[in-house]
C-alpha cells in the first residue's frame, strides 16, 4: 500500500470479491476513481497488475490468521 491511499473504511463480511464473490479482504482504488474488491487468492493474483497502473491496494488479508477473542483457547 502506498501513503498516497485515502483513508477508507475496514472491509466487511457484506464486502465480496469482484471475481469470484467470495469474502473480499483486498481493495484496489483506481486512479481514475472506484474501487476493485478482491478475495486474498485473487488480490494477490491481480495486485502487482493493479499497482503498476497506478493503483493503491488495501490489503486486509492478516485478518485471515487472527484469532477472535471468542476463540476456545484449544483453537488457539
Amino acid at each position: 500500500m502506498t501513503g498516497a491511499l485515502a483513508p477508507t473504511k475496514p472491509l466487511t463480511v457484506a464486502d465480496r470479491c469482484d471475481r469470484c464473490g467470495a469474502q473480499a479482504y483486498v481493495r484496489a482504488v483506481l486512479v481514475g476513481g472506484g474501487d476493485l474488491l478482491f478475495c486474498a487468492h485473487h488480490g494477490r493474483k491481480y495486485a502487482e497488475a493493479l499497482r503498476s497502473n497506478g493503483a493503491d491496494i488495501q490489503d486486509e488479508t492478516d485478518r485471515l490468521t487472527e484469532t477472535s477473542a471468542t476463540t476456545p483457547a484449544e483453537e488457539r
